[in-house]
């Protein structure tokens, strides 16, 4: 069972930048695929990010693309989300979660979810 642990939320002005960071419980990080989704009051789940297991393919949603950038580090077990350029409508509680599959957009494709952080951007 993998435990996964976000962090880094807060609130910052649009136009601003936050990092958030999600890190996960054993050695065996490597074997999964990693996504970013996000939820806003009275919306659906949606996609934001997923990198591959080595971090050689990452995707986007068409929302936050050049805008945010997912990256991993698995000899600290943890990956990031670097979120650039930040706009209102970003705001939302972030979910870390990790996959089997070699990438996903799909979140009933994710196995593993972290508790969520929230990120408020002002204008």
């Amino acid at each position: 069972q993998v435990q996964l642990v976000e962090s880094g939320g807060g609130l910052v002005q649009a136009g601003g930048s936050l990092r958030l960071s999600c890190a996960a419980s054993g050695r065996t990080f490597s074997a999964y695929a990693m996504g970013w989704f996000r939820q806003a009051p009275g919306e659906e789940r949606e996609f934001v990010a997923t990198i591959s297991r080595n971090g050689a393919a990452t995707y986007y949603a068409d929302s936050v693309k050049g805008r945010f950038t997912i990256s991993r580090d698995n000899a600290k077990n943890t990956v990031y989300l670097q979120m650039n350029t930040l706009k209102p409508e970003d705001t939302a509680v972030y979910y870390c979660a990790a996959t089997e599959k070699t990438t996903s957009r799909f979140p009933d494709e994710y196995e593993f979810w972290g508790q969520g952080t929230q990120v408020t951007v002002s204008s």
